[in-house]
């Protein structure tokens, strides 16, 4: 039962010292960019993760963990424990004048590191920030005691040049001072982990507990990497996407994650027949996902140092850590994109700007369809980790249907504290998600009643085993999600009745969150 409330509105707090004696714990959140379901060794992958792994390993994978379906909602989800509209991050950081779509998070939400600062905990961010380009948005303005934040959806992992030639920018901030980066800076995954275990490091001989969130940019685009660890995969992807998919969905199964029943859902349209590809062309899509591997593989070597760090520090038996992405694997093609900068030179390096495209995308959301942006659950499903010693029981499965609105209340659960009404004289929006920790301690929780998605005018809702699912301009679907999760038999036809129930469901709450018709604000 949570025993502490704190009530910010009146500035009224327990102190620090009080928190400090109770030993709350540390929480630790690392989320992903672009990464698929099946990107991990752990959800099925043939790419090096031991790090991630060995999380996994001892302690509880969440089968059916969901995100907002691209990178901003997801986001503000996860910082906020609302719907990424009610946040007023319907879309992405531009305004389209109104409410929910202003671009930016609104005065009727705090974030994780503003609810967990007042309790008495240090505040760090590291890495991708991309909810609101206004200062009141910023990291610093939001909670956070430390912060390096790419600002942007995505950044040149060498330096801070712009990615497109319409206008658009690209800036770090620490604090709210701008950071320049140059073609001599360090490998972007890598300054996101140095400022992480420094900020650490200033923790020693602390009595005051952390929250961590560790943001990489990884494996977004463009696919740049290191040529060592870039060296690790050539080659290996020659046997081609149809090979691929199928090993990985077959580890899916063996590890428990996917259930035997499932069918593999059908190669994208887009993808074309590997065995009718010439020698020139499987060279240079073995080398564009040895480029995006490698970019998972350093990632997860950072991890790693972040996770040694915090043993360093003797904390981590009391450390919560909890991994997952922020949408699914991409489909973008940035070399068809006039509006993104071209450059061709050495794949993988500073001078080239790539995407992996559709086909190796549809790979790394093996074994569901469709991308990030889409809400199918190839875009909104993601894998999730948690690691807590003495407190997660090792290798547990967990089959709970879960939601980047979860992870708010889930914090504040563990830190032992209450969500507030008010904040700065300002009435807050209730939160929508539900706390996991009954579930991360092997007991019963509570579930959703229902779960609800909108983006860019691709919506779906999951009530139970059912979900209903609609891309833009497109005819609502049907599934049954217990015997079909990877959505390949339509039941739209068979069950009118169950597929209208769920459309007025979704009715329901986009009025209520301020969902607007797309085709008219975008």
């Amino acid at each position: 039962m949570i025993k502490k409330i704190f009530i910010l509105s009146l500035l009224v707090f327990v102190p620090v010292q009080q928190f400090a004696q109770k030993k709350q714990p540390n929480i630790l959140v690392i989320l992903a960019d672009d990464l698929g379901f099946s990107d991990i060794g752990a959800f099925g992958s043939e790419i090096k993760t031991p790090n991630l792994n060995k999380l996994a390993k001892n302690g509880l994978i969440i089968k059916q963990f969901y995100n907002a379906g691209r990178c901003c909602p997801s986001r503000a989800s996860l910082l906020t424990g609302l719907y990424s509209h009610q946040a007023g991050v319907g879309d992405m950081v531009q305004d389209k004048g109104v409410p929910a779509y202003q671009g930016y998070l609104n005065e009727h939400c705090i974030t994780i590191g503003q609810a967990l600062k007042q309790a008495g905990y240090n505040t760090i961010v590291s890495g991708k920030w991309h909810v609101g380009l206004v200062p009141s948005a910023w990291a610093v303005n939001r909670g956070f005691d430390d912060s390096f934040t790419l600002q942007n959806n995505g950044s040149s992992y060498f330096n801070s040049q712009p990615l497109y030639n319409d206008g658009r920018t690209v800036t770090f901030l620490k604090g709210d001072k701008e950071i320049i980066r140059t073609d001599s800076s360090t490998y972007l995954t890598q300054e996101i982990t140095n400022f992480a275990v420094n900020s650490l490091e200033k923790q020693r001989n602390q009595q005051k507990p952390f929250f961590l969130y560790v943001a990489y940019n990884a494996p977004h685009w463009p696919i740049q990497a290191l040529p060592e660890d870039i060296a690790k995969y050539r080659g290996k992807y020659l046997a081609g996407w149809d090979k691929l998919r199928a090993s990985r969905f077959k580890k899916l199964k063996e590890q428990g994650i996917v259930d035997q029943n499932w069918d593999l859902s059908n190669r994208f349209e887009k993808v074309p027949d590997w065995n009718q590809l010439s020698t020139e062309e499987k060279d240079k899509w073995d080398n564009r996902m040895a480029i995006y591997a490698a970019m998972i593989d350093r990632m997860d070597a950072s991890i790693g140092e972040i996770l040694k760090k915090i043993k360093a520090l003797g904390e981590e038996d009391n450390t919560l850590v909890l991994f997952l992405s922020d949408n699914g694997g991409s489909a973008d093609e940035v070399k068809n994109w006039n509006y993104v900068t071209q450059k061709n030179g050495t794949p993988g390096s500073v001078a080239s700007i790539d995407s992996y495209e559709s086909p190796w995308g549809n790979v790394s959301n093996t074994p569901f369809q469709l991308f990030k942006k889409n809400t199918h659950e190839g875009g909104i499903a993601s894998p999730f980790i948690a690691y807590y010693p003495k407190h997660i029981k090792a290798g547990t499965l967990s089959n709970r249907v879960s939601h980047l609105i979860d992870i708010f209340p889930t914090c504040l659960e563990f830190a032992d504290i209450q969500y507030p009404d008010s904040f700065k004289g300002k009435n807050l929006t209730p939160l929508e998600g539900i706390s996991l920790k009954k579930e991360l301690e092997g007991k019963k929780s509570n579930e959703h009643e229902a779960l609800f998605w909108e983006h860019e005018g691709s919506k779906a809702v999951r009530k139970g085993e059912w979900k209903a699912v609609a891309e833009n301009n497109q005819p609502w679907e049907l599934y049954n999600l217990a015997t079909d999760r990877t959505e390949t038999k339509n039941l739209a036809n068979a069950e009118p009745a169950m597929l209208q129930t769920l459309i007025e469901l979704h009715k329901q709450w986009s009025v209520k969150v301020g969902v607007e018709d797309w085709n008219k604000i975008k």
